[in-house]
């Protein structure tokens, strides 16, 4: 990795050195900086580890594709935002079809669809990440990505308003029921009170 694509630290850098020809340098240095943010994003809307990486790398090229046409309406990380929300609807789309043309092929081939990975690997403990899953799929869409956004990819409320495209006030709101609703599915189980009897010991 070039010192040049080191030094690019913010997004102005990297989309100034873009400006004045650095296309490699600051082509590593965008891919650095915001690849985690993409993978996070790809992940829960894939719900494949397997799946996002494919769709973060597509991302990029596309990305990198189109950067001479980002006009600065809105931040680096909006825009990857969008072209990552529609990377993996595709992808989405291409897999229902892949299912249904899969019907009735034969047995080999409908293990391999049914196989598809479920649950992002996280650090939590599986059974528990199942589980966290399928309450955060519960909530509606809006809730459940202002959440994640805010949550895992300790995004700001502006800038989630930004992203989302809505007023400051309703991402707020949003995250807050999201909250609310997270910890009504969460209170009744085991896990909760494990956590209180943990907390409880000296």
């Amino acid at each position: 990795m070039s010192s040049l694509a080191l030094n690019l630290q913010t997004d102005a850098d990297i989309l100034e050195a873009f400006r004045e020809g650095s296309r490699e340098q600051a082509s590593t240095a965008f891919v650095r900086r915001h690849q985690r943010f993409v993978y996070s994003v790809a992940v829960r809307q894939l719900g494949s580890t397997e799946d996002a990486r494919d769709a973060a790398q597509d991302v990029f090229v596309k990305a990198l594709q189109a950067i001479d046409t980002f006009k600065g309406d809105s931040t680096l990380q909006t825009w990857l935002y969008r072209i990552t929300a529609n990377v993996c609807t595709s992808m989405r789309r291409r897999q229902r079809w892949l299912s249904f043309f899969a019907i009735g092929e034969g047995a080999e081939e409908r293990d391999v669809v049914a196989d598809q990975p479920s649950t992002a690997q996280a650090t939590y403990d599986a059974e528990f990440e199942a589980f966290f899953e399928k309450v955060l799929s519960g909530l509606p869409e809006k809730q459940r990505e202002t959440f994640c956004l805010r949550y895992y990819d300790e995004l700001t409320y502006e800038e989630i308003s930004q992203i989302m495209q809505c007023a400051l006030g309703t991402a707020k709101a949003n995250y807050h029921w999201a909250v609310k609703k997270i910890a009504e599915a969460l209170r009744p189980t085991e896990y909760y009170k494990r956590w209180m009897q943990h907390d409880d010991q000296p």
